[in-house]
């Protein structure tokens, strides 16, 4: 059986979550495939409305399971503010057990943004109009072999990987923009955030989707952003920093592409 992939074929804000919310009773698996919060699917329903950064739009489903794929970066903080939220609105992810989150999704780190922003202000009335969430800067150590993936995080010396990667980025700032903010309160909300991370199962995305997929169970893959945004076939240098065409579901997901 192939896989559904929705996707936007603009530059984003197309209603994508709202259709996936419709669509998801009928599937067994959302799985978010791209992209970081920077994205923002809006949902309202019961007077209440509801914006999901980097959970897929299926979560208010209980017997559809909800994937953040491997293709997927996480900002920890981000992420349990959004679960927090759900939790307050009735919706309790951790005892509805429909939210897994792949082991290879790598990790924002409060370094990640500090160069974000640094990047931004460097270029100037040239800049980029990052959201300054750090997502750019994750690709790049992410394609650079340098990052931290969430499976990382249940490491004994998950600490000791985490200084390695944010001295590496400190010294960046130093050198490249001559100064290092104070992060010290995100870091901390950081690990707090991902104490709440290491909750929730932490799968090879890749055997999942598979598994499905070889069990004939119905797959829809969430994108995120436009098409138009796409790193390879957007506006090219105003794009995000992953591909949010078809192509990007297959990766971000671990999926050969005769089944999208």
């Amino acid at each position: 059986m192939a896989v559904d992939v929705l996707l936007g074929l603009q530059w984003g804000d197309e209603g994508k979550g709202k259709i996936v919310d419709v669509l998801s009773a009928d599937y067994d698996l959302i799985a978010r495939f791209q992209g970081g919060p920077n994205a923002g699917h809006t949902l309202e329903f019961d007077g209440k409305k509801f914006v999901l950064n980097t959970i897929p739009s299926g979560i208010f489903f209980p017997n559809t399971l909800n994937l953040i794929g491997n293709g997927v970066v996480i900002d920890p903080i981000t992420l349990k503010k959004e679960i927090e939220k759900l939790k307050d609105a009735g919706h309790d992810l951790l005892a509805k057990k429909n939210l897994v989150i792949a082991k290879k999704a790598h990790l924002i780190l409060p370094t990640h943004q500090l160069l974000d922003a640094a990047s931004e202000k460097k270029m100037g009335e040239g800049k980029i109009g990052s959201t300054l969430k750090g997502i750019g800067p994750t690709y790049m150590d992410k394609t650079g072999r340098n990052g931290l993936r969430v499976g990382d995080v249940t490491l004994p010396d998950f600490k000791e990987r985490y200084q390695k990667l944010a001295d590496k980025h400190l010294s960046m700032l130093q050198a490249l923009y001559g100064e290092v903010p104070d992060f010290s309160e995100r870091e901390q909300a950081f690990f707090e955030a991902v104490e709440l991370l290491k909750k929730f199962p932490l799968v090879d995305s890749e055997h999942l989707v598979n598994n499905y997929i070889k069990q004939g169970k119905k797959v829809l893959g969430e994108g995120a952003q436009g098409a138009m945004l796409d790193i390879d076939f957007g506006s090219y240098p105003f794009v995000t920093s992953s591909n949010t065409t078809a192509a990007g579901a297959c990766t971000g997901l671990g999926i050969a592409p005769r089944q999208v």
